[in-house]
């Protein structure tokens, strides 16, 4: 008997399609996992167990398995997103417990494809900050259950570095994809805006939050993206030209997989980008601990073998820049906060929030995010791709974080991820890949940023990285 445990989205819904395993087999072998492991890991607020079951029935029934290139692969949902008949409860005791009526975009968007929602995952309070943990659980590292998996998308990230899924989605916007993903090992990109719909909490953090992906290897992040892209992203389409079957829309489709497709397209993008490499934290005072520097030294020379012009250099990053950072952040969570009974929130939150409301007016006016792409322009017309360490230190301890204090927090998130947060404020796509390990044993991983539009490239040189230096896909937990 084939065990689907372990197996990438690619590989299960080309087995679906082929009829090698019915959706049912493939989702009951990981809530299986979710059941036997989740009680260690803390990844999901809420399993689906009778209704992930069920929908797998509705996926294996439909008659159109050819054009699913999604089809019965097991997918987490990052809890400050809609799903049919969950409540959405944002990490907070002070969200209602009232289930959502339709499904966002983005879970729309991978049902369609075939995917089924076996769970929606744990997130700090209103996804604020870099560690999970709070009212519904708290979701650690798979590679290393005495440390926090990461924020906000913890629980998403751990889910698919437990092997729980093989993919899961999250969202970020200060870093919320990027920080879980390279804490956990897995592989991730935040689009730059536009490419996938947002519809995140009150406003997106004023249009800085992205959806995105979360997976175990570049090709089944890519599939993913394109099919949160809604079929296609920088000239890659999910589902190539075809002759032989139709969608549910009467769209052609193929029974090859996307991620082929895409592969094929990706390799067509330019065969040589001009690399910087910059081991400066962008945030004054951020210190990068010498793993994550060796790490991006490692990834340079992976990439000047492969071909690429690779070449020391830091973007003009500005002094304001944190305080640029903090503004929206905390504006950001005072948008979301609103509305919500303030009793009901954690100190940590209800500081953050309130710290936000005086800067919300001005981070709404946009003009610190234009000046700062506008410095930063001229950086991304010398270079392609920007290639920096993905933190600056491995992640806190899994600890009650959310009964400490603002301050605490606010120092313990700044100091470990400060790499993160000026491509949110301008825009640019960037990705978390894993590369090298810790000393614990843990992984470590660097993050690659590119122009406006660059996903693909991004991807191409992500899974270039994945081919010379090959990563572990799950922890090892048993």
């Amino acid at each position: 008997m084939t065990n689907w445990v372990g197996r990438t989205a690619v590989e299960i819904a080309a087995a679906v399609r082929d009829k090698q395993v019915t959706p049912r087999e493939v989702v009951a072998e990981h809530l299986a996992r979710i059941e036997r492991l989740d009680g260690r890991v803390g990844a999901f607020r809420t399993v689906r167990t009778e209704a992930a079951l069920r929908e797998a029935d509705e996926v294996g029934a439909r008659g159109n398995l050819a054009g699913l290139p999604l089809a019965g692969v097991p997918v987490a949902v990052k809890d400050n997103l809609a799903v049919r008949g969950e409540a959405t409860r944002n990490g907070s005791a002070a969200t209602p417990d009232t289930p959502a009526e339709r499904d966002h975009v983005t879970v729309a968007r991978l049902r369609a494809a075939g995917a089924v929602v076996v769970g929606l995952t744990n997130v700090p309070e209103l996804c604020v900050f870099g560690t999970t943990e709070g009212v519904h659980g708290t979701a650690r590292n798979p590679w290393d259950l005495s440390r926090t998996a990461g924020g906000s998308s913890g629980g998403s990230a751990a889910a698919v570095a437990a092997g729980m899924v093989p993919i899961a989605l999250g969202n970020d916007g200060m870093g919320s994809l990027r920080i879980p993903a390279a804490n956990c090992g897995v592989v991730t990109i935040k689009p730059g805006h536009g490419v996938i719909p947002a519809e995140i909490g009150q406003g997106d953090w004023f249009g800085m939050a992205e959806n995105g992906p979360l997976a175990t290897t570049v090709a089944d992040a890519r599939l993913m993206l394109s099919v949160l892209a809604d079929g296609g992203f920088d000239g890659v389409r999910v589902r190539p030209d075809a002759r032989d079957t139709q969608d549910t829309q009467g769209t052609p489709t193929t029974a090859a997989t996307a991620a082929t497709a895409a592969t094929a397209a990706t390799a067509a993008t330019a065969a040589t980008c001009r690399v910087a490499l910059s081991l400066r934290a962008p945030i004054a005072g951020a210190v990068v601990t010498k793993p994550y520097t060796a790490a991006a030294r490692e990834a340079a020379g992976l990439l000047m073998k492969a071909g690429h012009q690779v070449r020391r250099a830091d973007p003009p990053y500005p002094r304001s820049l944190a305080l640029t950072a903090l503004a929206h952040w905390t504006a950001g969570t005072s948008v979301d906060a609103q509305g919500l009974d303030a009793r009901l929130l954690t100190r940590r939150t209800r500081v953050h929030a309130a710290v936000g409301r005086r800067f919300a007016g001005r981070v709404r006016a946009g003009s610190a995010r234009e000046a700062l792409r506008r410095r930063l322009e001229p950086f991304f017309e010398e270079y392609d791709v920007l290639l920096t360490p993905s933190l600056a230190r491995r992640s806190p301890r899994a600890v009650p974080w959310h009964e400490r204090g603002w301050l605490r927090n606010l120092v313990a998130n700044s100091t470990y991820a400060p790499m993160t947060p000026p491509w949110n404020l301008t825009g640019l796509p960037a990705m978390a890949v894993p590369l090298g390990t810790l000393p614990s044993g843990a992984p470590c991983a660097v993050q690659l940023v590119g122009r406006p539009g660059a996903e693909a490239q991004l991807l191409q040189l992500a899974e270039q990285l994945e081919r010379l230096r090959p990563w572990e896909r799950t922890a090892p937990l048993g």
